[in-house]
């Protein structure tokens, strides 16, 4: 997304989502700003999380997240999206969960 980003991931025990998050943060915005020829801040200071409760409330969310690009007009399929994860759940799995099938089907709504 041109304004936003969206990952699934799971935290290890132990490790924050806070400390992930500046670090993700730190190192694409010094990243982006060199490419672009920039300085200074680039992401908003907060961000905002779920708790993922059940494997149905993951289906949801992966659906969420994959048409993020179709809503916005940046693509026609999830699969065109080429920083998505939905290219591959066409193949039958995803990289977030490894050997794992998530059983998530798009649906054009």
């Amino acid at each position: 997304m041109p304004n936003h980003v969206h990952v699934l991931i799971e935290v290890m025990p132990g490790v924050s989502l806070a400390t992930i998050l500046q670090g993700w943060k730190s190192w694409t915005a010094k990243e982006i700003n060199r490419v672009v020829g920039r300085q200074g801040a680039l992401w908003q200071r907060d961000y905002f999380d779920r708790f993922i409760r059940d494997d149905r409330h993951l289906a949801a969310v992966i659906r969420y997240i994959h048409a993020n690009p179709v809503k916005a007009g940046l693509v026609s399929t999830p699969e065109q999206w080429r920083y998505s994860s939905a290219r591959f759940e066409r193949a039958g799995g995803t990289p977030a969960l490894p050997g794992r099938k998530s059983g998530v089907t798009w649906e054009k709504r």
